[in-house]
């Protein structure tokens, strides 16, 4: 389980301002913040514009284009479930139905306890096997319905 910082505008800006030399830096700060806040806060989004001599536009463009960045917090576990077409062809499709089951939740959302974020994630390099998973970063590979049932439990944990 990750603790993230609450949001502060301050804090915010740091972070912005330590990687705006970067080539590349809109993402690489939309994934800083991420990683500090456990979302992109909406408003980082003007800041980051300012601050990168972009518009609103074109900022909020690459943050809705990658499905990694959050609008909300993330639970206190996140579950990714692998939705590549392998992993799909593999039996994904009925794990991650499994996994919302149980869950009461739709993949992209997070439990009404905030217990547990779903979300997709599209390729963890592991296809040729069997479906695979990340729990809190940590990579899960030949995905089955016990192995999903025990990810789940612990999630919910």
């Amino acid at each position: 389980m990750t603790v993230y910082e609450p949001w502060n505008a301050t804090r915010g800006a740091e972070i912005i301002a330590e990687h705006t030399h970067l080539e590349g830096a809109t993402l690489v700060i939309l994934h800083a913040l991420q990683e500090a806040f456990g979302y992109v806060p909406e408003p980082a989004i003007p800041m980051i514009a300012s601050a990168l001599n972009l518009s609103r536009a074109e900022v909020h463009g690459v943050f809705t284009f990658y499905h990694d960045f959050r609008h909300k917090p993330a639970g206190r576990h996140v579950l990714k479930l692998c939705r590549a077409e392998a992993c799909q062809a593999a039996g994904g499709d009925a794990l991650a139905a499994r996994a919302e089951a149980q869950l009461g939740i739709a993949l992209g959302t997070t439990t009404p306890d905030e217990r547990v974020t779903l979300e997709p994630i599209y390729c963890l390099g592991l296809c040729a096997t069997a479906p695979s998973a990340m729990l809190d970063g940590r990579v899960v590979g030949r995905l089955d319905e016990a192995r999903i049932d025990a990810l789940v439990a612990e999630a919910r944990r």
